[in-house]
């Protein structure tokens, strides 16, 4: 008797919290009720990204009766390996999961079976009404709706939402109670956000970029454009690209948005950023006698046209040839403290505040870091590595009258606007206009003619960069091409830069795709002809 009342006390008040638990979970079953996922829609209101409801297919082994029909009607409707399926149906557990996230209508008809056993959860999924569109931009979602990539990761607060939960009681056979506990708590839908793409220059950016890469056999590209006066992105994408749907079949690197997680030497682009202007070293019009070659430490820089003999060029000449060893004497002039200085007032190695996730801030020398060749070779564009994103927002301030915007594809949500700031100032006015006007000449009637658009001012600059090998040096036939570019030059409403990377050639390859999206872009937002 005294052996009794111990273990009756034991089970009672000892043990009592962990046997009820124990009891619980044989008794209880909790279920996760989803939360819809926010919608992400284009500038225009179009959806991009939304949320849909959808069942998750699961057994309880100890209820199926026939495993053969069983496993044949789950292996219909999900599609999955039928001997994966044959284990599961016969596994231990009253809850074993088959196929996560199916669509209404392959539940419809797996539920009208009404097999013994076959279970289903609600559940929620993502669906991209226009495809694969902007994929890398927005990114994917796990199946319990948690942001992985992309605006998904970065606004993944804001968008999931809070789940709710179903908690049930069953029996020992693992079928419902009727009449047994019931308690409910119920889910909070995340929030909708409007960003600032447009899905027909976002759509034309996509396929300009993917002709040009294929045409030129070029290992990858990128095209970014924005509005320079706000710093919205109107559209961005790197190829190759990927489908959402199909993560399988995805590689890890197509997923990237290439302008943001990735950096390159921006090779000739970055001549525009030379601050001459700014510190009143030259104008336009300041003549330099240029050799048709110059020692920048153990290495010999000549001119893409690989004439060998001295010519007389004011900058403005300069800018039009893209004259490697003129902007070479431009940075001995201005000097490696106001150049490292400047290279720093562009943001240049710094974050572009752009609100995307894995933003790469690439390799650029501090001034104690300079060695002999660094202030020539940085003069046009080699000896740094940098985020097409950065490029893009210091060129952005140029096109801006001097003020950087911060790149962004957030713009609202519930009807609130998000305030990116006043931006912030590198040069002055007058320098961005000077430059402008030469980056016009560039188009008009330099290395960038490719890249005019009909009824358009279009002040642009070309880029070839060398690509690095893993031994410190170059490789032969094998660049990074790329083109900047906005437009009305003027008035500045959209500014364009692609790059192309791993091509045999130099950078008319990019001009094409840039004149393609450019007219595009200008078209759809409806911007009166200059010319």
């Amino acid at each position: 008797m005294s052996l009794g009342v111990f273990r009756l006390a034991d089970y009672q008040i000892v043990e009592a919290d962990k046997l009820r638990e124990r009891a619980d979970a044989r008794r209880l079953l909790a279920q996760t009720l989803y939360a819809k996922r926010g919608t992400i829609y284009d500038r225009n209101g179009n959806v991009l990204a939304s949320s849909v409801e959808c069942r998750n297919i699961a057994v309880n082994p100890q209820l199926v009766e026939d495993v053969d029909k069983t496993v044949s009607a789950l292996v219909k409707a999900t599609g999955i390996d039928k001997k994966t399926c044959r284990k599961l149906v016969e596994s231990d557990g009253t809850w074993v999961y088959i196929k996560r996230q199916v669509d209404e209508d392959d539940v419809a008809a797996l539920e009208k079976k009404n097999l013994p056993g076959v279970l289903f959860e609600q559940a929620m999924k993502r669906v991209y009404p226009y495809g694969n569109l902007a994929s890398q931009v927005l990114g994917v979602v796990n199946v319990d709706n948690d942001g992985l990539t992309g605006l998904e990761k970065q606004y993944n607060k804001l968008l999931t939402g809070t789940n709710g939960s179903l908690v049930r009681e069953r029996a020992r056979d693992g079928s419902y109670i009727a009449g047994g506990a019931y308690k409910k708590v119920a889910a909070v839908d995340g929030v909708d956000i409007v960003t600032t793409l447009d899905v027909n220059i976002q759509r034309a950016a996509e396929d300009a970029l993917a002709e040009a890469v294929e045409k030129t056999k070029a290992k990858n590209g990128s095209t970014l454009v924005t509005d320079p006066t706000t710093g919205e992105i109107l559209a961005a994408c790197s190829y190759p690209t990927y489908d959402q749907t199909d993560l399988e079949n995805a590689k890890t690197e197509d997923m990237n948005l290439r302008l943001v997680t990735d950096a390159y030497e921006p090779g000739s682009v970055f001549k525009t950023l030379v601050a001459g202007f700014d510190l009143g070293v030259v104008r336009s019009s300041t003549s330099f006698e240029v050799p048709a070659s110059i020692k920048v430490g153990d290495d010999t820089v000549t001119d893409a046209d690989k004439r060998d003999y001295a010519m007389t060029m004011d900058v403005r000449e300069m800018m039009r040839r893209s004259s490697n060893v003129g902007f070479v004497l431009v940075g001995r002039k201005i000097g490696a403290d106001d150049f490292a200085a400047y290279v720093d007032k562009w943001g240049i190695g710094h974050s572009s505040g752009v609100d995307f996730p894995g933003e790469s801030l690439g390799i650029v020398k501090e001034r104690d870091q300079y060695d002999g060749a660094t202030l020539g070779s940085m003069s046009f564009g080699q000896a740094l590595s940098v985020s097409p994103i950065e490029i893009a927002r210091a060129v952005g301030g140029i096109a801006n009258g001097g003020v950087m915007m911060t790149p962004h594809f957030y713009k609202s949500s519930k009807g609130d606007e998000k305030d990116w700031g006043e931006g912030e100032r590198a040069i002055s006015e007058d320098a961005a206009s000077q430059v402008t006007s030469c980056m016009q000449t560039v188009v008009s009637e330099g290395t960038g003619v490719g890249g005019a658009v009909d009824g358009y001012d279009v002040a642009g600059k070309t880029g070839t960069a060398e690509r690095a090998d893993e031994n410190g040096g170059y490789l032969k036939e094998n660049y990074m091409s790329s083109f900047m570019g906005f437009a009305p030059a003027q008035s500045p409403k959209v500014l364009c830069y692609i790059t192309l990377d791993g091509t045999p050639s130099g950078s008319d390859a990019a001009a094409v795709p840039f004149q393609s999206i450019m007219a595009n872009a200008l078209d759809v937002l409806g911007i009166p002809h200059t010319k």
